[in-house]
């Protein structure tokens, strides 16, 4: 199937774009802490404990977040549901830049989490839904390439904003100044979405067929939406199916969206994003140097995220995902290596970045795609909530657990790496053996893979 016309590119160029934005604020947001703690911390003297809540507060938000957006998407539609997230980043921005007590802080802090968390689980899936099949797995990863560009810019927007002012100025006010930029781009989030269109198939879900056709005209072309609409609308016929259902008639696609979600995180990508300056630190590196190392992963983070758009509709999401793990296996194990033999510098750098560019092309961009892309659309919303929820409890045992595996005596940063690679290795072999290929399949192709085959598991390949 081919667009019938450019314009329809250019819908669907425009919808998924926009929606990407909520990918560039869920980076931003989980960036911006990192350079704004050390001058938090000072300005309302926190102790360890509380520093170390402030940086996770928002990945306690997450978690409901993730779990409370399928449902509302589900009943009130995907824009809708993009609306309150724009929303809740814009309040969070406007509060964490002016809390007066710790408490106050937090509770911005959890705000912009919830947001967070609903961006996870229903950016995905709206791209996943608007989108024709043969451009689902490159739209599909401007959502992650929203949150590395999110990251980077988050980088050089605290960089700048340190430099209006000395220590004094920063502990004061510059910290206020990074959180509260976050309005802006949550603004012109909300003001975009007002020009995007609601899901075709959440639309013919409610019945809504004339709407359906409508932006199915401009997605897939006049002539192959009479077709779409038919196959969607025999997939979307069920009564929306009870929660549980999700656990029994959907489990094998379920069981494979947990474990890559849960892979995705025990690799230890957020122990580098959000320690990356330590961990150069710690390596022997002086802080300035330190934090360029830091800019070196972000840019790669950002330039790799283009390899996968440019190969996960040609290549297919296996042969990425299976590169991409052994890749990382071997990074990471020499990531241990180097700090088992306390080496640091450009090897370590050359380590660490080989390890990004890994993930970045592969596990940081299909694991939110091929989730939103293997559930029956009635259950899509709340079964994506299961993986986005997955993700954020993995993501805060990461985050909590670093610190303390690193610096441990009996464990040290070698054998915490070492641990990584080995999880790296696992989710080769669960690729391998357990992902299916969705290249090139609408979602109700998608669908049938696994009722083919109920007595066992879908075939590996397309």
């Amino acid at each position: 199937m081919s667009a019938s016309s450019t314009g329809s590119v250019r819908f669907v160029l425009f919808a998924t774009g926009v929606t990407a934005i909520g990918g560039f604020l869920f980076g931003y947001d989980t960036a911006v802490i990192n350079g704004a703690n050390s001058y938090l911390k000072a300005h309302l003297a926190l102790n360890p404990t509380q520093e170390g809540l402030a940086g996770a507060s928002a990945i306690l938000g997450c978690i409901p977040g993730a779990m409370c957006a399928g449902f509302l998407s589900d009943r009130y539609g995907r824009k809708n549901l993009l609306f309150l997230c724009a929303l809740l980043y814009a309040v969070s921005g406007v509060l964490s830049a002016i809390p007066r007590t710790f408490d106050q802080f937090l509770w911005a802090r959890v705000i912009s989490g919830l947001g967070i968390g609903a961006s996870s689980m229903i950016c995905p899936v709206y791209i996943a839904e608007i989108a024709p099949e043969q451009w689902r797995g490159r739209l599909g990863t401007l959502f992650q390439l929203g949150i590395v560009t999110g990251i980077f810019v988050t980088l050089f927007v605290n960089r700048l904003i340190q430099g209006f002012g000395d220590d004094v100025w920063n502990t004061a006010m510059g910290w206020r100044w990074m959180l509260g930029m976050e309005v802006v781009p949550a603004l012109a989030f909300i003001g975009l979405l007002v020009t995007v269109p609601e899901s075709p198939r959440w639309l013919t879900a409610r019945g809504r067929e004339g709407e359906a056709r409508t932006i199915l005209d401009r997605t897939v072309g006049a002539q192959h939406a009479s077709i779409e609409l038919e196959a969607i609308r025999a997939a979307t016929k069920r009564i929306e199916p009870p929660f549980a259902e999700l656990f029994s008639a959907h489990r094998r696609p379920l069981l494979r969206a947990v474990l890559l979600a849960s892979f995705q995180q025990f690799c230890g990508i957020n122990a580098i994003m959000y320690y990356s300056t330590r961990i150069f630190e710690s390596s022997g590196e002086m802080k300035d140097a330190a934090f360029t190392s830091s800019v070196w992963v972000g840019l790669i983070n950002l330039v790799f995220t283009f390899v996968a758009i440019a190969f996960v509709d040609r290549l297919g999401r296996r042969p990425l995902l299976l590169v991409g793990t052994a890749v990382q296996s071997i990074a990471l194990g020499l990531v241990g290596w180097m700090f088992h033999s306390q080496q640091n510098g450009p090897v370590l750098l050359g380590c660490v970045v080989l390890f990004i560019a890994a993930f970045a092309m592969a596990m940081g961009p299909i694991t939110w795609l091929f989730c939103a892309e293997i559930f029956p659309t009635e259950i899509r919303g709340r079964a994506m909530s299961v993986a986005a929820f997955v993700v954020w409890v993995a993501c805060y045992i990461v985050a909590q657990t670093f610190p303390m595996l690193n610096d441990s005596p009996a464990v040290g940063p070698a054998l915490t790496f070492w641990m990584y690679a080995g999880i790296s290795l696992v989710s080769f072999l669960f690729v391998m053996l357990m992902i299916p290929e969705t290249k090139g399949r609408t979602l109700e192709e998608i669908e049938r893979i696994w009722h083919s085959r109920k007595s066992g598991k879908p075939k590996a390949e397309a």
